[in-house]
């Protein structure tokens, strides 16, 4: 199959950030004088690294409490699976599929297709890149919405103050799970899905300075 040359084996680098196409022998970006790169600078570690985070964190996201509820019949502490249950038996089904959606099923899916594309781009799997890079822009797209429970927590928080009769205090889990969501943000951010494409035109190597 014959394959199109690509900008970096033309030696042409795209600035980080302004996006400006220049030669990379220039060093630094001509328009705002950022340093080249082919592709980013050790791109896969990186990525590793926050993935790696964002599991030992998720943990804890999960298992401890988000939030505690006090009250004159004491206090109720509540995990995020604990509250999606809450939320379902009451019978608001819409509020509990959207807490166990954006806070429990999107940061885990997020992590695996992240892990999925790590592999790809090593080499370790076999995909057709074009499904690759759609795969890395949905969990851009969705990665957003991420911070729902942290959301819900600190609206509570504001709302349901009523002095001697209630307090809503955010639990030890929001820390952990707000360190999930910008982690995973930080790998999406550092996974380069250019890799992805180079490994499908090996006739065009690509050096990563």
């Amino acid at each position: 199959m014959k394959h199109s040359r690509s900008a970096a084996a033309l030696g042409l680098a795209s600035c980080h950030l302004c996006g400006k196409l220049s030669p990379i022998v220039l060093g630094r970006c001509p328009r705002c004088g950022s340093r080249l790169h082919l592709r980013k600078p050790h791109s896969l570690e990186r990525t590793w690294c926050f993935l790696f985070a964002a599991g030992a964190l998720y943990f804890p996201a999960n298992l401890l409490p988000i939030m505690a509820v006090g009250g004159l019949g004491g206090t109720s502490y509540d995990t995020i699976m604990s509250g999606v249950i809450n939320f379902w038996r009451k019978g608001d089904l819409l509020v509990a599929g959207i807490i166990f959606t954006a806070s429990i099923l999107i940061p885990i899916l997020k992590m695996l297709a992240l892990i999925w594309l790590c592999l790809a781009a090593g080499g370790r799997v076999q995909a057709s890149p074009k499904a690759l890079t759609r795969l890395y822009h949905l969990t851009e797209l969705v990665g957003r919405w991420s911070m729902v429970d942290v959301f819900v927590v600190a609206i509570l928080v504001a709302l349901v103050q009523v002095g001697a009769l209630s307090t809503v205090l955010p639990g030890p889990a929001i820390l952990s799970f707000a360190a999930v969501v910008v982690l995973t943000m930080f790998a999406a951010m550092s996974f380069d899905p250019r890799l992805l494409w180079d490994r499908w035109a090996p006739g065009d190597p690509v050096s990563m300075p």
